[in-house]
């Protein structure tokens, strides 16, 4: 059955022809994109000549396009819930590691920063006790170098005794056990040696981000006391690294069988528009008695900001590698007179073709029979074709 769509390129020539009047002079920008359709010519014929011309804009007011049928792989895909979630790697919970009173703060929620930036001032006793006893334990350690080198000397002249001699080696032992022990005690809360010969109030802290990141929590406030041995305080900042992100799926019990890592994953967003693609990288041997799932994550690559932490998308895994099949998007395939049909381009129309479909992915369907590799096909516009002809079709039964 060929359907002959002389009304409609009509409502499309006139379209033009409406938009050429209101033109202030006719424009040729267009010329490079005209589309002939040819039409047979009849005694009916409301249209002269041999064809249609019409221009781009026209064209796309018929809303027509005709696209060359092409082989791809499809095969059969898992549609799953999940969820984007930090990367706990890349996750910082700051917490004081000394106590002090907040005297000023750097950063606060929603800041961008880079690793070793300041977050907060502390003004400390602690720490300033602490810095007290590396530097007397570094006098008392040089002091007692010194006694031990004289009582050497002296020895070797055979003018000391032995007992002082071995006294002075204890001693300068004891104090250089002592300053061991105050270097790690400022190990211990980020400082070094070298800080304690610093300008400034030796009992300031600077509290600094150990990554590159958002601050997406703050809990301190100026004034405010912390304390490092506050075990059930929560931290003072939480910085994250969104530029990679984990994506949890929710893989059902009965599927999991199916699911291997490395299997391609399409996430999606809810209204089906494409987000990003990876591979399954881990899945957990543990099944959530109460939701009966387990988790498939993929690592994916954020730095253009698009998935965020919480949220809640789709997930396509692929299952194997598929099969070659002609594909065409879904819409292109119509039900006509209840078969599924394509439109094909013919000497004066298009005429639908009954043919044979297969699995639906990604917006295709694949086309088992009816449609070769390389055929022209009605790609955009086939419902319109179809309710023209079932209006023809209405119109003849009337008649």
């Amino acid at each position: 059955m060929t359907f002959h769509w002389k009304p409609l390129l009509l409502a499309a020539a006139s379209a033009f022809i409406l938009a050429a009047c209101n033109s202030e002079s006719p424009s040729t920008e267009g010329d490079a994109d005209l589309v002939v359709v040819e039409t047979k010519q009849d005694d009916d014929a409301e249209v002269e000549g041999n064809g249609v011309v019409l221009s781009g804009i026209a064209a796309q007011a018929a809303g027509i396009r005709v696209a060359t049928a092409e082989v791809g792989r499809m095969g059969e895909t898992l549609n799953l819930p999940a969820e984007v979630r930090f990367d706990a790697d890349r996750i910082a919970n700051i917490s004081p590691q000394i106590s002090g009173i907040v005297r000023m703060l750097y950063a606060t929620e929603g800041d961008a920063i880079q690793r070793g930036d300041r977050l907060a001032l502390l003004a400390s006793r602690e720490l300033a006790e602490l810095k007290s006893d590396y530097v007397s334990a570094a006098a008392a350690t040089e002091l007692a170098r010194t006694t031990m080198a004289r009582e050497e000397a002296l020895w070797a002249d055979k003018i000391t005794s032995e007992a002082d001699i071995q006294a002075a080696r204890a001693a300068f032992s004891t104090a250089s056990a002592a300053l061991d022990s105050a270097e790690t005690n400022l190990h211990a809360v980020g400082l070094s040696p070298a800080s304690t010969a610093a300008a400034g109030n030796s009992s300031d802290y600077v509290v600094t981000s150990p990554i590159t990141g958002v601050i997406t929590q703050r809990t301190v406030t100026l004034g405010e006391a912390v304390s490092s041995d506050d075990t059930s305080a929560g931290p003072m900042f939480t910085i994250a690294d969104d530029s990679v992100v984990w994506v949890d799926i929710a893989v059902f019990k009965q599927d999991l069988a199916r699911v291997d890592t490395g299997a391609n994953v399409h996430l999606t967003g809810d209204a089906g528009e494409p987000l990003a693609q990876a591979q399954i990288a881990f899945i957990s041997p543990v099944v959530n008695q109460a939701s009966r799932t387990a988790t498939a994550r993929v690592i994916v690559d954020n730095r253009d900001g698009q998935l965020r932490p919480g949220q809640f998308i789709r997930a396509q895994i692929d299952l194997g590698e598929g099969m070659s099949v002609v594909r065409v998007p879904k819409d292109a395939v119509q039900l006509v007179n209840s078969t599924p049909s394509v439109f094909l381009p013919t000497d004066d129309g298009f005429e639908p073709t009954p043919v044979v479909t297969g699995m639906e992915q990604d917006g295709l369907v694949g086309i088992l029979e009816g449609l070769e590799d390389g055929q022209r096909y009605v790609a955009e516009g086939a419902f319109t074709l179809k309710s023209q002809l079932e209006k023809d079709s209405f119109g003849a039964d009337e008649d």
